[in-house]
């Protein structure tokens, strides 16, 4: 049996990056202190540092960077987040990369134009490094591959990082960028914040510029955000979407700046959709999440998960139909190039379910289109839903390997993944913060979701608890004095 790899790899140091999260960062080059060139080249040298171990990037833009910090800086006039180095996640078009999707059967053709996120990035002023891992179409809910190095957990390299956002949320967690984009059809936001110790918020549907591959879907499950450290820099991003890309559907979120008065009805729950209780030290993290709210002054009640074991049916037959649509449809979809042979196991096992069932599929599709008025019935009674973000804490890699026989696969990725879906399909916002660890220092998320539109309560929300309980980072010194951001010490 192959061992199994157990290292913590933080790339935090005394340079200009610091311990710093992006907030602070920006108020520093806000006020003359550092400059973007300085951001990312230490961003670049601490990429070199520890990408052997954590395998988190397929392509760089090195000289670009520089020469885009280096445009910022004679300018001089830096707002948001303006001159902060960060990632790409690889399945939204960067001009002069390819967009592989996490896929051997893609192609490497060069783009010749930024996707709408991308541009609304730049246009936000990030200076994106280059382009972060995801496993094959996102598909899972872990960064590995049949054929290919894992990106690895910088808590411990053993372990995955989560999917479908893992390369990001490991280059965030180690240290190498303060904020990542990221983007969420399943859980791919918060799974990989949860498994790296990250806060991660998935934004309500319409927010931001429109996902390319996700606007024509039958429902349109995708969100796009970021991971990062803290909850004001989840806010401040917020914010900057509003300004830059502001919905046309949805009140804004406005800057959320910390906790609000207003005390919330928080219903909990720790079992599966299937009936069985999570794994203890998930069940443990929501439960002193639990007492924590009640002790800060909300109203918590321990409910019912309000899920049906027909919803995790539909949503695995529609995971399956995407599947099977890039299976069958993947040259008229990829263009020309796209080798189907070359695809995942995974992916195959994924399109024959759905190819097996397929005549349950329009019951299927009509249930889960009407799931948004379900979901919002799960508010009549409370404010915020509180969970477990995974039924288990991260797991060792290869137990959600892209080649296991399809059953197991199936077992397992439902098991993991057990309560990020819902909102994906009702379209609405929820968060994982990252308020326990294992007595290994496994990161476990717990996961606050809302109604439609209800970010800035969530925000609120979690400063509140991130004032209460500050989030542990993987710092080179983990005393309690290091494990906070200079700038968000606890009063």
């Amino acid at each position: 049996m192959k061992k199994t790899i157990r290292k913590t790899v933080s790339a935090f140091g005394q340079d200009a990056l610091g311990h710093f999260d992006a907030t602070a960062l920006a108020e520093q080059l806000q006020t003359g202190n550092t400059t973007s060139t300085a951001l990312v080249q230490a961003a670049l040298n601490r990429l070199m540092k520890v990408e052997r171990d954590i395998s988190a990037t397929v392509c760089l833009q090195a000289d670009k960077a520089l020469e885009k910090a280096e445009a910022l800086d004679r300018a001089g006039q830096f707002s948001g987040f303006a001159g902060l180095p960060a990632f790409l996640k690889d399945n939204i078009d960067l001009n002069g990369h390819p967009t592989r999707h996490g896929s051997l059967a893609t192609t490497a053709e060069r783009k010749t134009v930024n996707g709408a996120v991308a541009q609304q990035l730049e246009n936000m002023g990030l200076v994106l490094l280059g382009k972060s891992k995801l496993p094959e179409f996102g598909f899972t809910a872990t960064t590995e591959y049949s054929k290919g190095e894992p990106a690895r957990n910088p808590w411990n390299t053993g372990f995955t990082t989560g999917g479908s956002s893992g390369g990001s949320a490991a280059l965030v967690a180690a240290g190498v960028v303060p904020i990542a984009h990221a983007n969420d059809g399943g859980g791919s936001i918060r799974i990989p914040a949860a498994c790296c110790g990250l806060v991660g918020l998935k934004p309500s549907r319409g927010r931001g510029a429109p996902n390319e591959m996700a606007k024509n879907l039958p429902i349109n499950i995708v969100s796009d955000g970021v991971v990062c450290r803290s909850v004001r820099d989840a806010a401040g991003f917020m914010a900057l979407v509003d300004q830059h890309h502001p919905s046309k559907t949805l009140k804004p979120v406005g800057h959320i700046k910390g906790p609000a008065h207003q005390r919330l009805k928080i219903g909990y729950f720790v079992k599966k959709i299937d009936g069985q209780f999570s794994d203890p030290e998930c069940v443990k993290a929501v439960e002193l999440a639990a007492q924590l709210c009640s002790e800060l002054g909300h109203e918590v009640e321990q409910i019912e998960i309000p899920l049906s074991a027909q919803f995790a049916d539909d949503f695995l037959l529609y995971w399956g139909m995407l599947a099977a649509a890039t299976h069958r449809l993947g040259p008229w979809v990829m263009g020309r190039g796209f080798d189907r042979d070359a695809l995942e196991p995974l992916t195959y096992g994924l399109s024959g379910h759905f190819t097996r069932n397929i005549w349950k599929f329009p019951f299927a599709l009509r249930r889960l289109k009407g799931f948004a008025q379900e979901y919002d019935n799960a508010f009549n009674s409370v404010d915020v839903l509180l969970s477990p973000t995974l039924g288990q804490p991260p797991q060792p890699l290869g137990y959600l390997g892209l080649d296991l026989p399809f059953e197991i696969a199936r077992e397992r990725l439902m098991n993991f993944a057990s309560y990020t879906a819902a909102q994906n399909v009702a379209g609405a916002p929820a968060i994982t913060l990252p308020m326990h660890h294992t007595r290994q220092n496994i990161p476990v998320g717990v996961h606050f979701a809302g109604a439609m539109g209800t970010e800035a309560m969530l925000l609120a929300l979690a400063y509140e608890i991130e004032q209460a309980q500050p989030f542990r980072m993987m710092f080179g010194d983990t005393s309690d004095e290091a494990i906070q951001t200079p700038a968000r010490k606890a009063s």
